[in-house]
């Protein structure tokens, strides 16, 4: 169910319990759960998970660090895509996932990584031994799960997004596709965007890259996807996914999204693809119009994408959010292709 619909449906049993009274409250307890599980994918307080999934402690391969996650392999026994999905920026491994779900449900193989916790320590926030901790995160599904090795996934949105960037550009394993839901790809410029903004994400950014007082610019570098060195061959696609609204009403501006993507095509060869000047302005600044015949992820409309073999970007009608089912659903789309994802496999074709 579309978030909208959520929302009205939980308008109607509001105004419902007034009109019904001691009928509706009999089902509070319902009701209260549903509402908690709307708008949490950020919610970085620790959830209660479905016993369906292990808490697991998953041994470093280079230090003594155990990294705790939560996992789910495929119940069948069958080779199923893996899923491996992404904390946000100030959550960790134990925090509500609404893709945790989708999975089980789908009996498909599920990870869900502490990759040292929330951004606010060096030890966090894409430093060395946190693609390695993704890395070794893969390979315990590999080997405790039945996981079908041509389908593996990474997901996740804002900090997941950023450590999803860190991954398409230096994990090991082979990876099918990476999906970046409104992600941060320079530190740099989001402490500035953070710090005008009043956000507390500035301060992380300063404990995780200094003192805690000064910018450190060349360890904030060091942690971000934008500066890094993209590999001579594409490591499965990515596609990236940024609301419109995002940095107005969120927490993330969309230029660091289209900035990345830039890069990205640029490198592989797909320099008319970028996102012009232009283009970028009206983004940013709200003022590009809908296309004429409008296209949707879920019940949102696209407002600007750009797709190549390698790497797309998706500017929805929206705000710093992942769309669950979406996301689930183009996965499962992928999956089903086969091992060729090209062009002709736009970010859009999946169901909606």
């Amino acid at each position: 169910m579309s978030r909208k619909k959520r929302i009205l449906v939980l308008l109607s049993l509001t105004i419902a319990s007034f009109c019904l009274g001691g009928l509706v409250s009999s089902y509070f307890p319902q009701i209260k759960y549903f509402m908690s599980k709307i708008d949490k994918w950020d919610d970085a307080k620790p959830s209660k998970w479905n016993d369906a999934f292990s808490l697991v402690h998953i041994q470093s391969s280079v230090n003594r660090y155990r990294q705790p996650a939560y996992f789910v392999p495929s119940p069948s026994g069958i080779p199923k895509p893996l899923l491996l999905s992404l904390h946000t920026w100030s959550g960790d491994y134990s925090q509500f996932d609404p893709l945790a779900e989708m999975a089980l449900n789908a009996d498909w193989n599920y990870i869900h990584p502490d990759f040292r916790g929330p951004n606010w320590t060096k030890e966090a926030c894409l430093n060395n031994q946190v693609i390695s901790d993704i890395d070794d995160a893969i390979q315990f599904a590999i080997d405790n799960g039945s996981v079908d090795t041509a389908n593996i996934f990474v997901a996740g949105a804002s900090g997941g997004g950023h450590a999803t960037l860190g991954s398409y550009l230096n994990l090991s394993h082979s990876v099918k596709a990476f999906l970046a839901w409104v992600p941060i790809s320079d530190l740099i410029a989001w402490y500035h965007q953070s710090k005008c903004r009043n956000t507390k994400y500035a301060q992380d950014i300063l404990k995780c890259t200094s003192d805690g007082s000064v910018l450190n610019e060349d360890e904030a570098r060091r942690r971000s996807p934008l500066y890094w060195e993209p590999p001579l061959e594409p490591r499965g696609r990515l596609e990236i996914f940024a609301g419109i609204n995002d940095g107005y009403t969120g927490s993330v501006p969309i230029s660091q999204s289209i900035l990345f993507f830039n890069k990205l095509v640029e490198h592989y060869g797909y320099t008319e693809c970028k996102v012009g000047e232009n283009d970028m302005i009206k983004l940013l600044t709200r003022g590009f119009e809908t296309p004429g015949t409008p296209k949707k992820l879920g019940d949102r409309l696209v407002i600007y994408e750009k797709v190549t073999e390698p790497v797309s970007l998706i500017i929805f009608d929206g705000t710093h959010e992942m769309l669950p089912e979406y996301c689930f659903s183009r996965m499962q789309h992928l999956a089903e292709q086969g091992a060729a994802v090209g062009a002709n496999s736009a970010a859009l074709d999946s169901p909606r």
